[in-house]
């Protein structure tokens, strides 16, 4: 009586298999179709998570001035290479910028090259300087 169960219980298994099967293959078809379009939405999620942080980073000046509220100033942004591109393209020494500034040679070579950030009150005399155009400059150095 054992083998009789025993075959069965196989041929009932076999007949189970075999009508579960197109079911099964439908669904390992969908679940393959549902994983190719999930990471076709994340590869599209990363491409607009990057084109937003590139918008960000894209924002004029202008605009950030207007939309900051009237009572707080505006943040600057120190760029060492753009204030030693600056000082290189009004055709002054080290030495004319600090006089300029009201600090010393070593503070402007200090900025220049990178290592030192300057403090908010320079900031703001490195931002006037900076909008100063060449004669303006000369003018005030006293130079022809």
């Amino acid at each position: 009586m054992n083998t009789f169960s025993n075959a069965f219980q196989s041929e009932i298994v076999r007949i189970a298999r075999r009508e579960l099967k197109p079911e099964l293959q439908a669904m390992r078809k969908m679940l393959s179709g549902h994983r190719l379009e999930i990471a076709a939405l994340k590869r599209e999620i990363k491409a607009l998570v990057s084109q937003s942080k590139a918008a960000q980073r894209a924002v004029v000046p202008s605009q950030a001035e207007e939309a900051a509220p009237p009572g707080k100033p505006r943040q600057v942004r120190f760029k060492a290479q753009a204030f030693a591109e600056k000082r290189a393209a009004l055709g002054i020494t080290q030495k004319d910028m600090a006089k300029l500034l009201g600090a010393s040679v070593l503070s402007v070579y200090k900025w220049e090259s990178g290592h030192v950030q300057p403090r908010a009150a320079q900031l703001e005399r490195i931002v006037q300087v900076l909008r100063m155009g060449k004669r303006t400059v000369l003018e005030t150095l006293g130079q022809p």
